[in-house]
């Protein structure tokens, strides 16, 4: 037996066909038709590739496979369009899979983008819909400009608040461009997301103090105290920048509030407290998220061409800039995940100890054909 290639942190690589194929059997032995299951399978898989864990096959079982079994997500996802105008949309997913919905969801813009400049749908009663920058770079692979949010679980607390009250809410933007790899901004509006500290408890480390806030007023750190906390709602996220106002942390509450209207008052949803997805009785209901997506065609103004040109200058420019002493380089959005796609490629996806044992044991519970490289 060959010997397992693995990273700097010794976890084992797993090819992406046998992850893949290994996540579509999955999700189909839980209900999800073949064609939506490779949907859902790719979102992850592109997490992975740019090197975001926190959304990759780190999330697979216990964000989707786990609540379609509790009952509280769907596995075939109903696609209502509900209003449609030559530009617009406004649709409803029935608690299926969100990244369903939000395939069509783009499906459907983009076309509209390519026949009248610009597209934008709303969709409501989701469920996660993995990265955000998944559903923009859909828009500029086509050449368009592509943009995105969603509002989530209550984990954000207003500033000068202690109280979970907004979503990670991320606001995601790309752009085609000139060189290997579209721009691309997604992030959330907090100074972190529950995924990273959900990623952070699953490989035993701490959260960094100031990410985190208690009742108290204090810092949290332990993680799984933290997410207990969150559910609870005695804890918070502080927005982006920080917490108070001296850090500019009114900055990043002010954007997780835009995001929060943009994908709860086109569609009609729910919002806030509505979405910590615990019923009257204290029971796990569906989380009814609300997603909402922009494309927007060049061709409508100067020009996909001259766009790309004057946004690669731009972004040249930008690298090419004054480094800080210490630094041997500066970078634009979208860059860093290329350089991990490019070292991971042939590499496969890094899977820590945790995700090994979930993997197993799905394998076992649904009676599937596989060994893994870590056995």
């Amino acid at each position: 037996m060959s010997e397992v290639l693995r990273d700097n942190q010794g976890r084992p690589y797993v090819d992406w066909e046998t992850i893949g194929d290994f996540m579509i059997d999955v999700f189909m032995s839980v209900g999800v038709p073949e064609d939506d299951a490779k949907i859902c399978a790719d979102v992850l898989m592109e997490s992975d590739r740019r090197g975001i864990e926190s959304h990759g096959c780190n999330r697979f079982k216990p964000i989707y496979i786990d609540r379609i079994n509790a009952g509280i997500q769907n596995p075939v996802t109903v696609f209502e369009i509900l209003r449609e105008t030559p530009t617009t949309l406004v649709a409803d997913a029935h608690d299926g899979m969100g990244m369903v919905a939000s395939y069509k969801a783009m499906e459907k813009i983009i076309e509209k983008a390519k026949t009248y400049g610009m597209g934008m749908a709303a969709v409501r009663n989701s469920t996660h819909y993995g990265i955000a920058g998944y559903w923009a770079m859909m828009a500029s692979k086509q050449g368009l400009i592509g943009i995105t949010g969603t509002n989530a679980r209550p984990s954000i607390a207003p500033t000068f608040g202690v109280e979970n009250m907004l979503g990670t809410n991320p606001l995601t933007v790309a752009f085609p461009t000139n060189e290997k790899f579209p721009f691309c901004l997604d992030c959330a509006t907090s100074i972190t997301q529950r995924g990273k500290i959900e990623y952070y408890a699953r490989s035993g480390k701490d959260t960094p103090a100031g990410m985190v806030i208690g009742h108290d007023g204090k810092p949290m750190t332990d993680s799984n105290e933290i997410l207990t906390a969150l559910t609870k709602g005695t804890a918070a996220l502080a927005p982006l920048g920080g917490i108070g106002e001296e850090l500019a942390g009114y900055k990043g509450y002010g954007y997780a509030a835009v995001v929060e209207i943009l994908s709860a008052a086109l569609q009609g949803g729910s919002f806030l407290k509505m979405l910590n997805g615990i019923a009257e009785d204290g029971s796990k209901q569906p989380y009814h998220l609300g997603h909402f997506f922009i494309a927007i065609d060049p061709e409508a103004f100067m020009g996909l061409e001259e766009f790309k040109r004057i946004t690669t200058e731009i972004l040249k420019e930008l690298r090419a800039s004054e480094k800080a002493p210490g630094e041997d380089r500066i970078y634009t959005a979208g860059e860093k995940e290329y350089d991990v796609w490019l070292e991971r490629c042939y590499k496969g996806v890094p899977v820590s100890e945790s995700v090994q044992k979930e993997f197993i044991e799905l394998r076992d519970k649904y009676n599937l054909d596989y060994t893994f490289p870590f056995e």
